[in-house]
Parts: structure tokens; C-alpha cells; sequence
């Protein structure tokens, strides 16, 4: 049949799955937005691009659906740079389309026009520039592929307004059939052999531990992550990508590690022989001082990208391949190497007795309070009064470590977090895709004062829909994580971070259409969130007036390796070093 370029995409969308689409409409997406109107598809309309492209974000990694964002050209198109680079470092599957001038205008300085495709290159997996209508429909084909297969990532679809209005014939078969791209062929299995040593090298390590980062949710493996913990005795530590890949409350479960990782996960980074990194790229939060990571390990390393393997640490055995299938070919080879190798099972018990005395002996800790609401109290309260179910977003900062640290995850895809770019502002519109993806979950969005104001605006798209998030602010007057900084490494000049001159965040959420909650004693915490969760029809913003200059710990300064940990002061007068 034929039709126009704005209802072919609009037919490709549907044949897709899609369901919901975060946009803005602008002059040269006119044509799309006027086709809308007659599809099921759901737009739901954001109040900044930048919330678009996060709430495209939060919905994806919450799903494991494709994310899918409209804007239109010049201001709409760069208003999702943030949001595209955001999804694009943490492996988040999103097709953004973007509106452009018509092709004929391109490269004359139009009224709203920039390069799209230029400025997106850098910060997406693949972007298209669409000339003739006749290409569109295998070139949306073909984004939703390459989004979501290999390392998933961000495609960027530039639509010229005149590819919009111009006809083609559209064959729904046609589109159907499989995807044909000579030049991308991403690697699905691991080699058979690369393989075989993996198993062996795990059966005879005596203090082996698993980095498991956010490549193993993408790969919906976290189950045969679990198994093979279990199976050889394995303490596992993850990114904060990775959280939810093995229950909080698993008993081999150290928490996360890097730079504000706990003692456990990191000494058992310093002192195993094998360290098994599964969909992680040794990120330098996570590293530290790379030389001195890991230093006395041999290192298996399974990504489904190949670049990642051996970008920041030699790989003793790389096995390049989708993180699910290399463990279902893994796990019976390593059931065979152990057989072989009993022997070495009682030094594994004895290095997890070890790792499970480091966590009593070192555990995570804050000094508790009568007077002033501590923030790691409240993200406790909450884990406790959702029982862990919460679907969790934050924000970027001190906020960001203590929900790692404090709410105990226990699936995957329960958690959506900016950890790659640090994008405050995120959390608010990434809770509305999360909870637009999940209606039948909590969400909860974690957030402090400063990157509550980045992108606050969204309340009122929230509040549009009807969207029951709930908005925690951990209002410390600071921007606490610069100011904790600061604070130790430049003898407490805290310039430019004092923001105690802010909105009132009640009367502010009440004028947007959404409830205003606070709490300024330890006691009234419990009483607000429970009255939070019992709003259903609207969203809800609790500012929680936290003391101002606690700080996150564990800490490892910057330079230093994991090992050299600043820890909580358990009470006594000065923090000490932890030393293995």
C-alpha cells in the first residue's frame, strides 16, 4: 500500500512492538504528530526533550524493551544529546527520531537546523540519515535490530521533513523477513575452546571471585550467575550496573564494589587468583589504580564487545560472546573440571570464610541519630516499607552511592541509574519510564536537591498522566557529593556548592499537580512514606531534610588502589585504612 514517510514510520513503530513513545513535537515533526492521532500508539508528552530521551532510557532498562523518543530539529534534536549520550555508555537499547529540514535545505544555516547526525555519532551506536522515502522502512528496521542485538545501544533516525510528506509503497510482509546487514554481523557464542579453559582455570582456583557488571541483565542471565556461584562456591561482587543480577540477601553477595564499593567486594578483588568478569569493562570507579587491581589474579574476561576485552586490563582467557550463552556452555564444562579437581574445594570454603569475616568485621556503617535525619536511614526505610520490591531510579551523587549501598535489590532490571555518564536530572523522567513500562510496580525515584532541579519540570508530566512515582529528595542544601570532595581533598573550600537558597519542593510539587510530603525528624520518616504509598493517582515528592554533611563511605581517593579504602569511623575518633 502506499503511504506517506510519517505513516510508514508510524506502521514500523507497530509492527515492532512499540507501545510507548516519549516525545515533543516541533515544526519539521509536524507530519508524524498529525498521523499519531490515528494509531494505538501511546505518546506520552514530556515537558523537555532531555526528560524524552530519560524516560525512553528508564522505560528500556526496566523492560528490556527498545526505548523510543521523538524530537523535532535544531533545539529538539540537541535538547536529547544528554539523554542519548546517557544511554549510550551504559549499553541501553533506544531508537531516537529527530526531525530535520527538508533535504534540499540542508547545509543552507535553515531555521532550526543543526547536524544531527554529526553531533550524535560520537554518542550512538549508529545513526541514519534518511534521504529517500523509499529506504525508510528498512532503515527503521534496521535501527530496532542493531539497537537491541550485540551490545545494545542508542540509534539516532534523522527525518528530513520532505521524506515525511513524500509516498512509497509499504509491504508489511516485506518488513517482517529478517534483517540483512553485511557489515554488522554481531558475535552470538563464545569459542568452544576459549571456553574449556574457562572452566578449568575456575575449578582449580582456591580464591576465585565473579565481577559481574550490567552486560549480564542485559543478557537476562543473572540466574546462571547465581548457578555458577553456587556450583563452585564463588563470592560475587557487581558494578553498579550489575545490582540485581544476584539478590542483595544472597549469602555470597559482597555488595558492589569500586569507589564506594564495600571492604569485602574490594579486598576480595585484591586478594583472588581469578577474577571472573562477566558483561563489566574495569571502569576506572570500579579499578581505582588499575595496576593494583586485581594484581595477584588471572582474569577471565566474557563480553558480547569485543573492544571492551582488554581496553583497561589483559584478559588471560577472553571469550568474546553474549553473556547467556557462553554461561549455559560454560556451567556443564566447569561441572566436569570439578569433578577433577575436588581437592581444591576446601581452600574455596576456607577463602569464603574469609570474605564472610570481612563483612562482619567491616560491614557498611553510619552513625545513627535521634536529632537529624540521616539519609542512609531513609533509603533503609524505604527498601523496608516496599519489602525490596521497588523498582528504584536515582539521580547522580552522594544519594546515587547510598541507594547502592543500602537498598538491597533483589532482581534484575529493578534498578535504573545514570552510571557510565553521571547524569543528574535523570531519575525524575527515568521513574515516569519505569513506571509507564512497570504499572504494577512502585517505583521510587531517589534523588537529591541538586539533581532534583535539573529536570524537576517532569512533575507536571507525571502528574499529566496520572503516573504514581514516588520522589524521594535527600535535601542536604548541598551538592553533597562536590561538597563531600571537597571537603577531604581541599581542606573544606566549599565553593559554589551551597544551595540552600531553593524552592519549597512541597508547594512547588502541589503547584505541578502532585503531593507534597516532608519530614524533619527521624520519626516522621516511616509516617511519610507510608503515606506516599498510599497515593495511587498522582505523583508524590517527599523532601526528606537530611543532616548536611554526612558523608559516603566507604571511600577510595582518587589514584588509590581499592585496597586503600577510607572507611567509616565505627564510632571511634578517626577513620582508619583498611589493609588486607
Amino acid at each position: 500500500m502506499k503511504l506517506s514517510g510519517a505513516e510508514i514510520l508510524l506502521e514500523a513503530l507497530k509492527l515492532e512492538g512499540v507501545e510507548y513513545i516519549f516525545g515533543y513535537p516541533g515544526g519539521a515533526v509536524l507530519d508524524i504528530y498529525d498521523r499519531l492521532t490515528y494509531t494505538p500508539l501511546k505518546h506520552i508528552l514530556t515537558r523537555h526533550e532531555q526528560g524524552a530521551a530519560h524516560a525512553a532510557d528508564g522505560y528500556a532498562r526496566t523492560t528490556g524493551k527498545v526505548g523510543v523518543c521523538f524530537a523535532t530539529s535544531g533545539p529538539g534534536a540537541t535538547n536529547l544529546v544528554t539523554g542519548i549520550a546517557t544511554a549510550q555508555i551504559d549499553s541501553v537499547p533506544i531508537v531516537a527520531f529527530t526531525g530535520n529540514v527538508p533535504t534540499f535545505m540542508i547545509g543552507n544555516d535553515a531555521f532550526q537546523e543543526v547536524d544531527t547526525v554529526g553531533i550524535t555519532r560520537p554518542i550512538t551506536k549508529h545513526n541514519f540519515l534518511v534521504k529517500d522515502v523509499n529506504n525508510l522502512a528498512d532503515t527503521i528496521k534496521k535501527a530496532f535490530y542493531i539497537a537491541k542485538t550485540g551490545r545494545p545501544g542508542v540509534v539516532l533516525v534523522d527525518l528530513p521533513k520532505d521524506v515525511m510528506r513524500s509516498i512509497a509503497d509499504f509491504f508489511e510482509q516485506e518488513y517482517r523477513s529478517p534483517v540483512q546487514i553485511r557489515s554488522y554481523k554481531p558475535v552470538k557464542k563464545g569459542h568452544p575452546g576459549q571456553i574449556k579453559r574457562a572452566a578449568k582455570a575456575i575449578a582449580q582456583a582456591k580464591r576465585p571471585v565473579l565481577y559481574v557488571g550490567g552486560g549480564i541483565i542485559k543478557a537476562d542471565a543473572s540466574d546462571l550467575i547465581v548457578k555458577l556461584a553456587e556450583l563452585v562456591t564463588i563470592p560475587v561482587t557487581t558494578t553498579l550496573m550489575g545490582l540485581g543480577a544476584i539478590p542483595g540477601t544472597h549469602p555470597y553477595f559482597l555488595g558492589m564494589l569500586g569507589m564506594h564499593g564495600t571492604y569485602a567486594a574490594n579486598m576480595a578483588v585484591t586478594e583472588c587468583d581469578l577474577l571472573i568478569a562477566v558483561g563489566a569493562r574495569f571502569d576506572d570507579r570500579v579499578t581505582g589504580k588499575v595496576a593494583e587491581f586485581a594484581p595477584n589474579a588471572k582474569i577471565i574476561h566474557i563480553d558480547v564487545d569485543s573492544a571492551e576485552i582488554g581496553k583497561v586490563k589483559d584478559a588471560h582467557i577472553p571469550i568474546v560472546g553474549d553473556a547467556k550463552l557462553v554461561l549455559e556452555e560454560l556451567l556443564p564444562e566447569v561441572e566436569k573440571q570439578i569433578m577433577k579437581n575436588r581437592e581444591v574445594s576446601l581452600e574455596r570454603d576456607r577463602w569464603m570464610d574469609l570474605v564472610q569475616h570481612w563483612k562482619v568485621r567491616y560491614p557498611l556503617y553510619y552513625e545513627p541519630s535521634d536529632v537529624v535525619i540521616k539519609p542512609q536511614f531513609v533509603i533503609e526505610k524505604i527498601y523496608e516499607i516496599t519489602d525490596g520490591d521497588a523498582i528504584i531510579s536515582t539521580d547522580v551523587g552522594q544519594h546515587q552511592m547510598w541507594t547502592a549501598q543500602y537498598y538491597k535489590f533483589k532482581r534484575p532490571k529493578q534498578l535504573a541509574t545514570s552510571g557510565g555518564l553521571g547524569t543528574m536530572g535523570y531519575g525524575v523522567p527515568a521513574a515516569i519510564g519505569a513506571q509507564i513500562g512497570n504499572p504494577d510496580k512502585t517505583v521510587f525515584c531517589i534523588s537529591g536537591d541538586g539533581s532534583f532541579q535539573m529536570n524537576m519540570q517532569e512533575i507536571v508530566t507525571a502528574a499529566n498522566y496520572k503516573i504514581p512515582v514516588k520522589i524521594a529528595i535527600l535535601n542536604n542544601r548541598y551538592l553533597g557529593m562536590v561538597r563531600q570532595w571537597q571537603g577531604i581533598f581541599y581542606d573544606r573550600n566549599y565553593s559554589e556548592v551551597d544551595i540552600a537558597f531553593q524552592p519549597d519542593f512541597v508547594k512547588l510539587t502541589e503547584s505541578m499537580g502532585g503531593i507534597g510530603l516532608r519530614a524533619e525528624k527521624p520519626e516522621d520518616v516511616e509516617k511519610v512514606l507510608k503515606e506516599a504509598m498510599a497515593i495511587n493517582d498522582r505523583p508524590v515528592v517527599i523532601d526528606f531534610v537530611v543532616n548536611r554533611e554526612e558523608d559516603v563511605f566507604p571511600m577510595v581517593p582518587p589514584g588509590a588502589a581499592v585496597s586503600e579504602m577510607i572507611l567509616p569511623d565505627y564510632g571511634k575518633k578517626k577513620s582508619r585504612k583498611a589493609v588486607s
